[in-house]
């Protein structure tokens, strides 16, 4: 079986309602995420010798992950701070997205990870939310 990963870069907001720190704030990091896929190798076409092209798993990124959190406010839709702040945002024509837990790098790892086995054969996320600290996520 092979390994093969791919790494973004993409800039959101968000805000932790309830944590005991600086990160209650509205305030935002550059994440880089990678994103790790296992598989055998096609054995003929076009794909022959590849888990995945790279060019159609950068694709995939983009378009269920990449288009929908970049530059955007990324809120817990079951916190009423966040929403609120959220509403703000959307009434003032701003990128928002809603998930249904905290914001912390374990849960949008988690996040990012279950969106995208729904289209790849993922193994592994890695987020990075500042250049010292990163989660993993695999199933």
């Amino acid at each position: 079986m092979f390994k093969t990963a791919k790494e973004f870069t993409f800039d959101m907001a968000h805000m932790l309602d309830g944590h005991d720190g600086k990160c209650q704030n509205l305030h935002g990091h550059t994440y880089i995420l990678q994103v790790e896929i296992s598989g055998s190798l096609k054995e003929s076409g076009a794909k022959k010798g590849m888990v995945m092209d790279f060019s159609d798993l950068k694709n995939i990124v983009k378009t269920h992950i990449l288009d929908k959190m970049d530059h955007a406010f990324i809120y817990d839709t079951s916190s009423q701070r966040e929403t609120q702040v959220a509403d703000l945002l959307n009434q003032l024509n701003s990128k928002t997205y809603g998930i249904n837990t905290r914001s912390t790098a374990e849960e949008m790892a988690r996040h990012i990870f279950q969106i995208l086995q729904e289209h790849i054969p993922i193994s592994l996320v890695r987020l990075w939310e500042t250049p010292s600290s990163y989660c993993e996520y695999s199933e």
